[in-house]
């Protein structure tokens, strides 16, 4: 017999919410429906807010007795199911996991915070409440973008696999494209020309070579930054010196690191090697996180996870959330939920049941004891 958390979590898993980004994706819209009808038996109001065409965030509202707002938020779209081998959307539960695309990332947390809301549709908490559906976490965040527009609000939780941690600290992103650029001719002669690629093995190299100094940037809760190439494209036909090269590079920032600075240094690092190469804007850019332990939201969390008889020690992660774009937006927010960062986006995606109804508990509690 599953409980009201669980049951709610498969009826998420079997909705097809793939990001669109992705070739087997769909819109947000078919699971927006779906939650505005669970809360509307629970006769708790809810109201959207359009993200893109079909795409919106669903925000359930509990008021309170105070002014004062607390956000509980997860993204209802999914990685692709590219490569699974699983069932994507046939909820299976075995040995105290239930199995399914989205199950761990992160309809876990959103059926438990959902359940948590709707627990407490009769009560009236300390403060106003909105649980937030958010539209486009797994592409460019733009759902978080649209829910940040005029945002007030006292405090966040954020839903992401973190085996429920209150996690404070997490990693930010920047990618972008680096190209360098040749001149083209014909292999039998190749000195006539000048191979992009051989000068793009230079940069690769010196890239990594730049990388043996993070280590002395080392934040005490997600450690050093980290930069990868991901993917490298060059060359016309194998009898062609190559004019043009380019790679996408993919560098995540601790606290502290802002994108303008960081992208000043590759481009300092370009301008001492021998080669022509040019820097695109960004094509993404993500913020880090870092919340103060002293702040309510972190003690409040901390109380609570006490009480569960879980740690309530604040942690760090190297992935983001939208929880960096509440901060930026001056909503002191961490990031807890449920399941693991390594079952997220896997072939064979589950989360641990318990701490699904862990999660129901802590977000409930939670609502009741932030003041």
């Amino acid at each position: 017999m599953l409980s009201p958390t669980l049951q709610t979590l498969a009826d998420l898993i079997r909705i097809n919410s793939i990001n669109p980004a992705y070739s087997d994706g769909k819109p947000e819209s078919g699971i927006a429906v779906y939650i505005r009808e669970f809360f509307a038996k629970s006769g708790i109001r809810t109201f959207e807010q359009e993200v893109l065409p079909d795409r919106p965030n669903v925000i359930a509202v509990l008021p309170g007795k105070s002014s004062r707002r607390i956000l509980l938020e997860a993204h209802v779209d999914t990685a692709s199911i590219t490569g699974m081998t699983i069932p994507p959307f046939e909820p299976t539960v075995s040995g105290g996991r239930m199995y399914g695309r989205g199950s761990c990332d992160t309809k876990a947390g959103l059926a438990a915070m959902m359940q948590a809301v709707a627990s407490l549709g009769k009560e009236q908490p300390p403060c106003e409440v909105w649980m937030v559906a958010a539209a486009d976490e797994e592409h460019s965040f733009r759902g978080a973008a649209r829910l940040c527009q005029g945002l007030q609000a006292d405090a966040a939780v954020v839903s992401e696999p973190t085996s429920m941690r209150a996690v404070v600290a997490t990693k930010g992103c920047v990618r972008w494209t680096i190209t360098c650029h040749g001149k083209a001719a014909h292999s039998s002669k190749p000195h006539l020309g000048r191979s992009a690629i051989v000068d793009m093995s230079k940069v690769v190299l010196a890239l990594e070579a730049d990388s043996q100094g993070f280590e002395s940037k080392r934040h005490p809760l997600v450690g050093s930054p980290t930069v990868n190439v991901g993917l490298i494209r060059g060359g016309v036909q194998v009898n062609f010196v190559p004019d043009s090269c380019s790679i996408d590079v993919d560098r995540r920032l601790i606290p502290g690191e802002e994108v303008p600075e960081v992208l000043s240094e590759y481009r300092r690092l370009l301008d001492s090697l021998d080669v022509d190469a040019t820097m695109e804007p960004p094509m993404l850019q993500d913020f880090p996180l870092e919340t103060a332990v002293q702040s309510q939201v972190v003690s409040v969390a901390g109380s609570v996870l006490e009480q569960l008889g879980l740690d309530p020690q604040p942690a760090g992660v190297p992935y983001g959330s939208d929880a960096s774009k509440l901060s930026r937006a001056g909503v002191p927010s961490i990031v807890l939920g449920p399941g693991s960062i390594d079952q997220a986006h896997a072939a064979i995606e589950y989360v641990d049941c318990e701490q699904v109804d862990q999660a129901f508990e802590f977000y409930r509690r939670f609502i009741l004891c932030f003041q």
